[in-house]
């Protein structure tokens, strides 16, 4: 296939494009923490009551099926061997790295390094830029929304089209995702109807089947005058030099097997020693993630296609992203990297279902999203987030690798002190309540003061007016300090 230019006029199957459909609202850059606040950020999500409803709707229905998935099942017996593996591999990183590098050159696979988003914008725009492309279709990849690739390669002049449902309703209405999987958890379906609607010219039927029609047609298109497919990848397999992926759509085979050109990128934590590690955490994967048995699409891609192979790219290309995480390897913060994306976390998190994966203000939302983002963006962007949690404790239950994301939060609110990043008023506050509370004595004094002057302030015992110290408690909700009489 020749390289070719974005065509508004083209015809699939004898019909025209729909139209507007080639042309969807530019996705924004997905860094909004240098502007905003957590606080800020959330309190804009909590004034969508729909928002607050569908996440825990959507979330409670998917740890149901993930609690019938494995219902009967040696699970914890699988979370353990997956645990084991994942250290294994993160821990032997570099080894892994280099056996995977060998395996891949030798399928065929060219392989590029990126230490940081803007190398990885830099060897994507090139790579299509050397090679004359002109229009992108992409499947789904949280690596891609962390390098913000997609306003990268428009800057460039390409034409880019994201072909997982859910990353097209984003990118259309110039929105992000709010979860790993589900990127439109927080989106209705007449926002889309009315979507779709506009795109088309013409009034659609508010029907999913007939939406779900209207963008199907508009992706074939896309498809067959693609000049690369840009996708991310589950897994690498260290043994055989391949990348895994688990879609439950039909775009992502068609996104690395159609186009001539397909570029996975990737971070380099996804290594798996050993294929016959995927028996381990596929399940895990698509059962925590969905609550299926497995996804709809299990591929493992291995180097462009072969003398006398039917399909596949003429050439395969893979970005290894770095952008923190070699910087992890060895340290306190290490078993971050053995996370694998499945959104587990994010469904029983309480701070999650409340506000959503936009008040996280970076690609990843809910417990590994307050993990990962200071760990990859800084303290002073992303350490607020440590605090967006109630440390109850369920991403830790339900985690299907056993990460102890309670502990890796404790670790990053230390760290946050440790590093003078929070207000100076905050760190006098906690100094002076740690030194009142060392002793029993001081401890008794402070707690009567406490409970003296709050019952001044309360009405039928409670506090419901801002009060100075507890204002950004009682701006949003009631102090208890006894039974309404």
């Amino acid at each position: 296939m020749s390289a070719t230019t974005p065509r508004e006029d083209a015809e699939v199957g004898g019909r025209p494009l729909p139209p507007g459909w080639a042309a969807p609202a530019h996705q924004p850059g997905a860094d909004s923490l240098a502007d905003t606040t957590f606080e800020e950020r959330a309190r804009e999500n909590l004034a969508r009551p729909f928002q607050r409803t569908a996440i825990a709707n959507a979330t409670d229905h998917t740890v149901f099926a993930l609690q019938r998935r494995f219902a009967g099942t040696a699970h914890d017996a699988l979370r353990d061997e997956a645990r084991r593996i994942r250290a294994h591999a993160i821990t032997n990183l570099p080894t892994y790295l280099e056996q995977w590098v060998d395996r891949a050159e030798a399928r065929g696979t060219q392989v590029h390094f990126a230490a940081d988003e803007a190398e990885a914008r830099r060897i994507v725009a090139g790579l299509c830029a050397e090679r004359g492309v002109g229009r992108v279709v992409k499947s789904k990849s949280m690596a891609s929304e962390e390098v913000s690739l997609n306003s990268a390669l428009e800057g460039a002049g390409i034409d880019v089209v994201e072909t997982d449902l859910g990353e097209f309703v984003v990118q259309a209405m110039g929105d992000r995702p709010s979860h790993v999987i589900a990127p439109i958890l927080h989106r209705t379906q007449g926002e889309v109807h009315e979507l779709f609607s506009a795109m088309a010219g013409e009034d659609l039927p508010d029907d999913p089947e007939a939406l779900t029609g209207f963008a199907r047609e508009g992706l074939r298109h896309a498809f067959l005058t693609a000049d690369a497919g840009i996708s991310g990848g589950n897994f690498l397999i260290a043994e055989t030099g391949e990348v895994a992926m688990v879609t439950n759509e039909g775009n992502g085979r068609l996104t690395t097997s159609l186009p001539r050109i397909h570029i996975a990128l990737v971070g380099i934590e996804k290594m798996l020693p050993r294929r016959t590690d995927l028996a381990v955490l596929l399940p895990l994967l698509t059962g925590h993630g969905t609550g299926q048995q497995i996804t709809t699409y299990v591929s493992v891609l291995g180097g462009p296609r072969g003398a006398g192979e039917p399909d596949g790219p003429e050439e395969m290309h893979v970005v290894l992203l770095d952008g923190g995480r070699s910087a992890l390897l060895g340290g306190e913060f290490e078993e971050a990297l053995h996370c694998i994306r499945c959104g587990a976390c994010q469904n029983v998190c309480p701070v999650y279902r409340q506000v959503g994966g936009h008040a996280y203000g970076w690609v990843y939302g809910g417990p590994i999203g307050a993990v990962l983002t200071p760990l990859f963006r800084g303290q002073a962007d992303g350490g607020e987030l440590s605090h967006a949690t109630t440390l109850c404790g369920a991403c830790d239950d339900i985690c299907p690798v056993r990460i102890p994301l309670h502990d890796l939060l404790l670790g990053l609110r230390r760290r946050r002190v440790a590093e003078d990043v929070a207000p100076l008023s905050e760190r006098l506050a906690f100094r002076a309540w740690g030194l009142a509370w060392r002793h029993p004595a001081t401890y008794r004094a402070s707690t009567a003061v406490a409970r003296a002057g709050l019952a001044v302030l309360a009405r039928d015992g409670v506090v419901s007016r801002r009060v100075p110290g507890l204002a950004r408690w009682t701006a949003t909700r009631d102090l208890v300090l006894g039974r309404r009489r």
